[in-house]
């Protein structure tokens, strides 16, 4: 059987790199990523499920800023110590494709609107420009590009970021589709994740490998692809035959941390944030007013005079956000690390915020990927990452273009 090689770039926890592991037609030659807490969990992942003995050289914990290095070798560097780079590691291999997508909260419309600046100034407008580098370098046949929709309206340097993208990428001997508004956003709700996500998939093909491209890549995105569709999954779906966690009497302390919820069971990640008393109350309040049918509190403008009642405190945007049973999640934002307000489990009898294993369901990573990080790294790479149920689809499509 042909096997594909592939490297993952901004690769986070691996997320999109489990989706092609899962295909047996698809191999991991490397991945790069340069936050300590997702590479420790890849490496481990890699480890422990695909059983790659040499996961820890396999990933590569680096800043793709830094090309040159990061293709021939670094050493004794004060954060990312010493390896050998890219290329000793690629050396007689071949190449199939890249995958990747650089951060995204540079281009999101949220993160727009918490940075003073609009994000023009934010260093991750341009990572593309690494990611493109790698591209030019190994030449695949073909490159995957994941990002948010607000990176077709964000215009850093007040240039729209997509118009830089695509006059790189045609310089660097690739085609995308010429409407990517119209073909490459991609609702994952779609694709069997329980969950609001809406992304964009940017595929690029070699052009003196693939003749009449605009032709192939429109069949893609609305041929191939769409095979893949399944029924909506919801929340309930998702989470609801986890253990219940219920609200205790009187907080605890485990392992030195303070505890509001039960613990009595052994599913790894599935541990409520510790929540106040006061919050504790509001999230019950707010789910049995759902529960009852009343949906007193579910229009952003009385969750917004709510917080401001209860807090005395004002927010330009509604803070509090509880599940519907019966509907996709919300998006799983990696600004869940900070705060699980908007993110309420929808029974009012636990009272809380949802877990690193229910926002893991929720992104459909398996019961059996363990997050080994904290808790605020768990939530963050989680939010961060591609759904691998989705990466999956995305994988078994993409073999109709190799």
């Amino acid at each position: 059987m042909r096997k594909y090689n592939f490297i993952d770039i901004f690769a986070g926890c691996g997320g999109l790199s489990e989706g092609f592991e899962k295909n047996q037609q698809f191999s991991m030659l490397a991945a790069v990523e340069w936050e300590k807490s997702p590479v420790k969990n890849l490496v481990h992942r890699l480890a422990t499920k695909w059983n790659i003995d040499d996961a820890a050289n396999r990933v590569l914990r680096f800043d793709i800023q830094r090309t040159e290095e990061l293709l021939n070798g670094w050493s004794n560097d004060p954060e990312f110590g010493s390896h050998f780079g890219l290329d000793a590691f690629l050396e007689g291999r071949s190449l199939d494709l890249i995958i990747g997508g650089p951060p995204c909260q540079a281009y999101s419309v949220a993160g727009r609107i918490r940075d003073k600046d609009g994000m023009l100034n934010d260093y991750r407008n341009y990572l593309f420009e690494g990611y493109l580098e790698i591209v030019r370098k190994y030449r695949p046949k073909l490159f995957v590009f994941e990002n948010v929709p607000g990176m077709l309206s964000a215009k850093p340097g007040g240039i729209p970021v997509i118009e830089l993208i695509k006059k790189d990428i045609e310089r660097s001997g690739y085609e995308i589709v010429d409407d990517l508004k119209q073909y490459a956003q991609v609702d994952m709700s779609e694709y069997g994740v329980p969950q609001k996500r809406k992304r964009v998939i940017i595929i690029g093909l070699r052009k003196d490998m693939y003749p009449n491209v605009q032709g192939i890549l429109k069949s893609f995105y609305t041929e191939h692809l769409p095979k893949y569709k399944e029924s909506v999954k919801t929340v309930q779906d998702a989470i609801e035959n986890l253990p219940k966690l219920y609200p205790l009497e009187q907080e605890i302390k485990m392992n030195g941390r303070k505890c509001s919820h039960s613990l009595n069971h052994e599913i790894p990640n599935h541990l409520s944030r510790f929540h106040s008393k006061r919050d504790i109350k509001i999230f019950k309040m707010l789910a049995e007013d759902i529960e009852n049918g009343h949906f007193k509190y579910v229009s952003s403008e009385a969750l917004k005079q709510l917080y401001t009642e209860l807090t005395n405190r004002t927010s330009n945007v509604h803070k509090y956000h509880v599940l519907r049973w019966d509907k996709p999640s919300n998006t799983i934002p990696a600004h869940l690390y900070k705060d699980g307000l908007r993110h309420i489990h929808p029974d009012s009898t636990q009272a809380r915020s949802i877990t690193v294993r229910e926002a893991a369901r929720l992104q459909t990573f398996d019961d059996d990927y363990e997050f080994i990080s904290s808790a605020g790294d768990n939530y963050k790479m989680i939010g961060n990452a591609v759904p691998p149920k989705f990466s999956e689809k995305l994988a078994a499509a993409i073999k109709v273009l190799l």
